[in-house]
């Protein structure tokens, strides 16, 4: 077996490589975003590789990945498995695997507190794999940090060239980032962005889609041909702004993403269904006493009068993402709009509940994925639109 040098030619879906002690740490937000925020659950997401992969050309039948995870335990909850990496050759499913051992992140939601451990370094290992030359990928676990310490192969690897496809730059919280995905290929935007034929850039950051000015030059700075933000629910969990500043920010973060990209098809997607929070604004909660029971749950803190007060609530922030998208389109022919309850919606909340309250499960992302699909690829869609 001959090491591999993981360089940047082999990975796509970061945006920026840290050199650690270890290996490379792929990140989904670059250096000097990283810089403009010390926000722990930022830190955390934007690190997770969700729509990260390597990529070559090969005649390999055995590929080894040596990495170190840093697995999140909560404590009072049942333990979370081990993050999955997926296997694709020649585009097609081949296989799966886990990473043992690795550093561990305990979170006390209680106390509001982290502790972290350091691990060992584990392998992955796929054999048996077709001794023609085909293109291999292994998607890194969309929930997992995931530092890059050694890549071996029985042949010689290459690079894949760009094959100028269609690259699709998307935004959102911890449902684009995949949370409660069955693996990395099974979110919804890596779902989408398989039926849709294009290369996925996913800025899907749980907890942290928040209208940062940060995320929005990230959004103007990296090369794409689709964009798409989807924008609600964080502000409501977090309960950050009031109805007076929301606008303004979304006017701004639009116009920012825009400063980069003033042509390209900009679809807002506003929240899909939550029940929780369709009129009840945040903050979101833990709900301790299903904790105390071995099952994370969230609850809704606020209360449906403070929307007098311009407190927000999913159906406050839709109507609003509608006023705006409608506004602007009049000077801005690419850019469109998406009700996320056409994802997911009544019907689908009550077949496939969100388990903790506010994370769809495997069956409704890909639902999800499908949906996004069949509406932003399909004819007349927001993204069979040409730029100008």
């Amino acid at each position: 077996m001959d090491t591999i040098p993981i360089t940047p030619e082999l990975l796509r879906g970061a945006l920026d490589l840290e050199r650690t002690a270890h290996g490379l740490l792929p990140h989904r937000l670059p250096a000097r975003a990283r810089a403009q925020c010390a926000d722990p659950q930022l830190a955390m997401a934007e690190s997770q590789p969700s729509g990260v992969r390597l990529v070559f050309r090969t005649r390999a039948t055995t590929v080894e990945l040596d990495a170190l995870p840093t697995k999140r335990v909560y404590v009072g909850a049942p333990p979370r498995p081990d993050g999955v990496y997926d296997l694709l050759v020649d585009g097609r499913p081949a296989g799966s695997g886990r990473v043992a051992g690795g550093s561990t992140l305990t979170v006390d939601m209680a106390a509001g507190t982290t502790e972290h451990r350091p691990g060992p370094v584990g392998t992955l290992r796929f054999a048996g794999l077709p001794g023609a030359v085909k293109v291999v990928e292994i998607w890194l676990p969309h929930n997992e940090t995931t530092e890059l310490v050694a890549l071996r192969t029985d042949a010689p690897v290459e690079p894949v060239p760009d094959q100028g496809g269609r690259v699709w730059l998307h935004h959102g919280s911890s449902i684009s980032h995949g949370s409660d995905a069955a693996s990395p290929t099974t979110t919804w935007p890596a779902l989408a962005a398989s039926l849709g034929g294009v290369d996925l850039i996913n800025l899907g950051l749980s907890g942290s889609a928040l209208l940062d000015p940060f995320t929005a030059r990230t959004l103007r700075d990296t090369p794409a041909d689709l964009i798409s933000v989807k924008l609600g629910i964080n502000l409501v969990n977090t309960d950050l702004m009031r109805l007076r500043a929301f606008g303004p920010a979304v006017h701004g973060f639009l116009d920012t993403v825009r400063d980069g990209h003033p042509g390209t098809p900009l679809l807002v997607v506003s929240p899909i269904l939550c029940p929780l929070h369709e009129d009840t604004p945040g903050p979101s909660l833990p709900d301790f006493s299903a904790l105390s029971e071995g099952r994370l749950r969230f609850r809704a803190a606020g209360d449906p009068a403070e929307k007098a007060s311009g407190k927000l609530t999913l159906g406050v922030i839709r109507d609003e993402l509608a006023r705006i998208v409608r506004e602007r389109a009049a000077d801005d022919p690419h850019l469109h709009l998406l009700d996320g309850r056409e994802l997911y919606g009544e019907a689908d909340a009550a077949e496939l509940p969100l388990p903790d309250g506010l994370h769809p499960d495997a069956a409704a992302h890909r639902r999800i994925g499908e949906r996004f699909a069949a509406l932003a690829f399909a004819p007349g869609g927001a993204f069979t639109d040409t730029a100008a």
